[in-house]
């Protein structure tokens, strides 16, 4: 494709795409393919000679359209709020029209050096000391990796280097909630702690983790001879955006010399707002956090923020340095290969730098501020509604709720959570998460995507109304009543690890 091919086909995509955004309220949100649909309606084999740019458009149109789920859509109440505001859809066109690559500062220094500005940026919006410093990576399940990696390492002055975990006397052991995402439990696994030694703090009655119940435990460790190694907190958990006490749990953690790092992967970004800043009060006192911007925030994703207070841990455990790799700029910038897993890195800096600069903190402010108002909205509106309940507290911008028609509890009930919000998704009107939250199924309510405004909220909520309270309920009993809490696999989204490792 030469220069001016580019710039035609790319004017006409981008025509595309803001007509796609623009016509996006009047699409049905869940994609209605059937599994293998849309590989069957292209070729098996690739095509020998290239063909035209015009019949990739014309594919897209007609055949991956119709397989789509609509993130952007003004009614996505789903999951998490996964925002690609069109300037940072900008930035992350610039950065792959660029086609730089980090592997150090002389690879593409305005790369490195923009990531450092965002990064800090982001920084004093969310109102962290100057004493963290902060790199992009792609997701929050990497960010999480890496804290346990780097506790792991801490914990055992850097075994890394000699014998490794294999070489350890003593097991090491990492503490989560059960509220915890389910990246965290991966990433203890994959950093070799074992699942025997993963422990899971139990939490309150709002799903938030138990300080005086993470003493304990670590307590009983500690005396059975295992090393308390690590500790995960969760500024907004996945199922209900819980808000797990970061002081106190830093408090514990500081008497074992424990790492603590803090997922903050969908929430973080309402730290832009100093009004919601005590939802992690004690923060300057752990060792990492991790949040993505690319959710409720709105850079395209993937633009994962991850901030240490001591980036020597990260870097000891993370650096490599092939000969083909080495500058005379080595120690005079950072080489963000050293502070991550991957070598090389794309230009995300760019599109972060792009939705900073083209909405202002102000204007992030004010969309945040809104979802939360609208939660709150519809929360009151549940609250006030026969027979409908909201069942976690309503903090950030996601309402837990459940139906609960008369003559039926258990797993009859949990048949019809299910079955109502399976005709709300289906129905093109609206797009909901089910989840567990303690032991039964609730459904989310996921507010936060650009386009939502007050009127889509109130449109969902009659949507929930109209196929929850009109379903006849004819699910047949099947024995005792199962514990849902042994197959979390089941929830959608995977709403974090069971009450049982």
């Amino acid at each position: 494709m030469t220069p001016d091919q580019f710039r035609s086909y790319g004017h006409a995509l981008i025509d595309w795409i803001a007509d796609y955004r623009a016509g996006l309220a009047d699409r049905p949100i869940m994609a209605t393919t059937e599994p293998g649909q849309i590989r069957a309606a292209l070729p098996v084999d690739p095509p020998f000679s290239g063909e035209p740019f015009d019949a990739v458009l014309s594919d897209l149109e007609t055949i991956l359209l119709p397989g789509l789920t609509h993130w952007q859509h003004p009614r996505f109440c789903a999951y998490f709020p996964a925002n690609a505001p069109l300037p940072s859809v900008l930035g992350d066109l610039l950065g792959s029209g660029l086609g730089v690559l980090g592997l150090n500062w002389q690879t593409s220094p305005a790369l490195t050096e923009l990531e450092e500005l965002v990064c800090d940026w982001v920084r004093r919006m969310v109102g962290l000391s100057e004493s963290w410093s902060g790199v992009i990576q792609d997701t929050a399940s990497t960010g999480n990796l890496l804290a346990l990696l780097c506790a792991r390492e801490r914990t055992t002055d850097f075994s890394l280097a000699r014998g490794g975990l294999q070489a350890q006397a003593q097991p090491l052991t990492v503490y989560m909630s059960a509220q915890s995402h389910s990246s965290v439990e991966k990433a203890a696994l994959l950093a070799g702690f074992g699942r025997e030694n993963v422990r899971i703090v139990p939490h309150d009655d709002t799903f938030a983790m138990r300080a005086e119940s993470l003493s304990d435990l670590v307590a009983s460790d500690a005396a059975a001879g295992r090393v308390p190694c690590a500790v995960v907190v969760t500024t907004g958990t996945t199922a209900s955006t819980a808000l797990d006490p970061v002081g106190p749990v830093a408090e514990v953690a500081a008497r074992y010399g424990m790492w603590v790092h803090i997922d903050a992967a969908m929430a973080g970004s309402v730290m832009i707002l100093p009004e919601c800043r005590w939802m992690w009060a004690g923060v300057e006192k752990v060792d990492s956090v991790v949040f993505d911007p690319h959710k409720w925030l709105g850079a395209a994703f993937d633009c994962s923020l991850y901030y240490v207070r001591n980036p020597e841990h990260l870097i000891r455990v993370m650096s490599t340095s092939p000969s083909y790799l080495q500058t005379a700029a080595d120690g005079k910038a950072p080489n963000y290969r050293d502070w991550g897993i991957a070598l090389g890195r794309r230009f995300r800096a760019l599109k972060l730098w792009c939705l900073i600069r083209s909405e202002g903190v102000s204007g992030l402010q004010t969309r945040l501020r809104r979802d939360i108002a609208n939660a709150r909205w519809l929360a009151e509106q549940v609250a006030a509604t026969p027979r409908w309940r909201v069942v976690a507290p309503v903090t950030l911008q996601t309402v837990c709720v459940i139906h609960e028609p008369p003559g039926i509890s258990g797993s009859t009930l949990d048949a019809h959570t299910r079955a109502w919000v399976d005709a709300v998704n289906r129905s093109g009107a609206a797009y909901l998460t089910p989840a567990l939250l303690g032991s039964r199924w609730i459904v989310r309510v996921s507010i936060g995507a650009e386009a939502t405004e007050r009127a889509d909220v109130a449109a969902v909520w009659a949507t929930m109304r109209k196929l929850a309270e009109g379903r006849v309920i004819n699910v047949v009993e099947k024995g005792p009543e199962e514990d849902l809490t042994q197959n979390p696999s089941a929830a959608v989204g995977g709403t974090g690890v069971p009450s049982k490792l």
